[in-house]
């Protein structure tokens, strides 16, 4: 593993690029809730914050963090390994050099045969890096395991969530689970909403061959399918007891166009 320092990808074009605008930014969009759950596994959206930053703000609002986070997220530029742990130490942000838990990663490398630590994977990739500053709204001092995943089969899925469970189980400590991913793309709004609605209920279902199944059957274009599944898979053997829509948007709620939109959705599971 390396000791090196991840530079952020999508600072000041995803997000503001300075830590009093991002600050600024998260104020107005985390809207902390009266009714909480601690994180056992979300499901939250990665695009530009003017789009999806209400959604993700929403949800970990309603959220309570442990120290310790793993933040899965789909592989969008097709480089590097197929499951690819960040080999760094920490990942520059606007709001400071936030740690990454370097322990979690090597017992993960060490527990399940096809993950690697892969620096290129992460070099470009904006889904997992857009949830960090949400994460340390929430929680300062959190610590986080950055996992890059390609598109895997639903038994790789399912193989990876027991993992990763066991790994957690094996710790005696809680460990949230978030797995990134935006849902419909570039599809007429009502269309979008229809085809999410679909996987959202797979999901909340919290049947993770079931998702897997919907959005490859029905042609849902939800890129972060796999890190659901597997994050799925993982709160269900942690103990899952239920899962909630938090929100929902697409991106025609603020540009105005319908024609083309993407959409967003939050998701808590949780004991």
């Amino acid at each position: 593993m390396e000791t090196t320092l991840r530079e952020p990808a999508v600072a000041g074009a995803f997000y503001p690029g300075t830590a009093s605008a991002l600050e600024r930014e998260l104020r107005q969009l985390v809207t902390v809730s009266e009714e909480r759950h601690q994180l056992l596994a979300c499901i939250a959206p990665h695009a530009g914050y003017v789009y999806s930053g209400g959604v993700a703000g929403e949800l970990f609002g309603h959220l309570e963090l442990p120290r310790r986070v793993i933040v899965l997220g789909p592989n969008h530029t097709g480089v590097g390994a197929r499951v690819a742990v960040a080999p760094h130490q920490r990942w520059r942000t606007p709001l400071g050099e936030p740690t990454v838990d370097v322990e979690l990663a090597r017992l993960f490398v060490e527990s399940f045969p096809d993950a690697s630590f892969d620096e290129n994977a992460h070099w470009r990739e904006h889904s997992i890096e857009v949830q960090i500053p949400f994460l340390l709204a929430r929680r300062p001092d959190v610590e986080f395991l950055p996992i890059c995943l390609s598109h895997l089969g639903l038994d790789q899925c399912l193989d990876l969530g027991r993992t990763i469970a066991q790994l957690i189980e094996n710790l005696g400590e809680d460990v949230g689970l978030v797995a990134s991913s935006d849902m419909s793309h570039y599809l007429e709004d009502r269309k979008a909403r229809t085809l999410d609605r679909m996987a959202i209920d797979a999901a909340l279902e919290r049947d993770p061959k079931s998702l897997y199944q919907t959005v490859h059957r029905e042609g849902i274009t939800m890129c972060g399918v796999v890190p659901a599944t597997v994050v799925i898979e993982a709160a269900s053997r942690l103990g899952a007891a239920g899962a909630h829509l938090v929100a929902y948007a697409t991106s025609g709620d603020v540009s105005g166009d319908r024609t083309a939109v993407v959409g967003y959705a939050g998701m808590c599971i949780h004991r």
